[in-house]
């Protein structure tokens, strides 16, 4: 089988401008009322929004691969970072603050060329022990010829599936010099079509041993910061392909056999990210939900504890609040955590579901926020 890149051609990339065009109209206006919807907004409303979206970009992006991440490390990770007030400052580990650096890094500063050094710095904070899970990887380099053959895969483990086989080790520094001098050459391509096309081509070559996946849709994200002319984000594309995260390997795997033409790929690479952008209401209306009810709840004074559970609650609770949970979430008997469930429900704030006794439990209250 001949994959893409060992064609003669390669890379020069084509696409039908024409196919792409009414697709591309749909983003750059989804884009363009985001935008217009968020300017509308506070500061704190819109970093709420930031926050939100970077947190969910650096979760889900992990999840394509497998690795599963703290949100609430990932979460406090990103506020400390950006100068955010954020009350719940979970202390995130190393591999959390790894892949926030780097999608900060990439997002925050998308003004900045891409090199080989910047991909090397953030390869290094992706691994910063120099191992993948139990295995020692070349860091902060691309793949060594001793690493072997390197074959995409997606996941589960055990049940892996190759979709195709990258250049060899030798042709790497040629394979990525012409990359990046293509993705900073300015050569008049649509930013939000180059983030599609950079997408591709990088995980086409795939030049580390780990981590390429990640590092690809941090390039995306850098490529449309630039598309959007601002390093605030309000959609996240790594959200949406994990939810299509099997037609998105099938998609990979289908550009390689089809040719130098992408248009294919870059079809549903428009598509993925228009829902991404529509997605991005549901955050907005998250933010605004949060908003209107500490608006109420500020009426009258809460305590640490109390604040604590809200914003848990808001941010999304695993299963079902119990006086229980509470205790164990604020670090204080029960007793203490029944008493300030009942003053919550008091107000209005906490509603008790229906069933009693040992399986009492209770849910935000959604006329908090009328």
């Amino acid at each position: 089988m001949t994959y893409i890149h060992e064609r003669a051609d390669w890379p020069k990339l084509t696409w039908d401008a024409a196919k792409l065009s009414a697709l591309l109209a749909d983003v750059r206006h989804r884009q363009g009322r985001l935008l217009g919807r968020m300017e509308g907004l506070g500061f704190r409303l819109r970093s709420e929004a930031q926050l939100s979206t970077l947190t969910a970009d650096v979760v889900k992006s992990s999840a394509i691969e497998g690795e599963k991440l703290d949100a609430e490390e990932v979460r406090s990770s990103i506020a400390r970072r950006l100068g955010l007030e954020y009350a719940d400052a979970a202390v995130a580990s190393r591999d959390v603050e790894g892949i926030v650096e780097m999608m900060l890094d990439a997002t925050q500063n998308y003004a900045q060329p891409l090199t080989a050094a910047r991909l090397f710095g953030w390869h290094a904070a992706l691994f910063p022990t120099g191992r993948s899970g139990m295995h020692k990887i070349t860091v902060g380099a691309w793949r060594p010829a001793e690493a072997g053959a390197m074959r995409v895969v997606s996941w589960p483990v055990g049940r892996e599936t190759v979709h195709f086989e990258a250049p060899s080790a030798e042709k790497l520094n040629r394979e990525m010099n012409m990359f990046l001098e293509w993705f900073e050459a300015a050569s008049g391509v649509d930013p939000v079509v180059k983030a599609g096309v950079a997408h591709f081509w990088f995980v086409t070559i795939h030049p580390f041993e780990d981590g390429n996946g990640r590092i690809g849709r941090a390039i995306t994200d850098l490529e449309l910061a630039r598309a959007d002319g601002t390093a605030e984000r309000f959609y996240s594309m790594s959200s949406q392909i994990e939810i299509e995260r099997k037609e998105y390997y099938l998609q990979l795997e289908r550009g390689q056999r089809n040719g130098l033409d992408v248009t294919v790929w870059l079809e549903w690479f428009l598509g993925c990210l228009g829902r991404a952008i529509a997605k991005a209401d549901e955050t907005l209306s998250g933010v605004l939900h949060k908003a209107r009810l500490w608006e109420k709840v500020n009426q009258q004074t809460v305590n640490e504890r109390q604040r604590k559970v809200i914003n848990k609650l808001l941010d999304g609770f695993d299963g079902k609040l119990t006086s229980s949970k509470y205790a164990k979430l604020v670090k204080c008997s029960e007793d203490t955590a029944l008493r300030d469930i009942r003053a919550l429900v008091e107000r209005g704030v906490l509603i008790k579901n229906e069933a009693g006794g040992r399986s009492t439990s209770y849910t935000l209250a959604t006329v908090a926020c009328e």
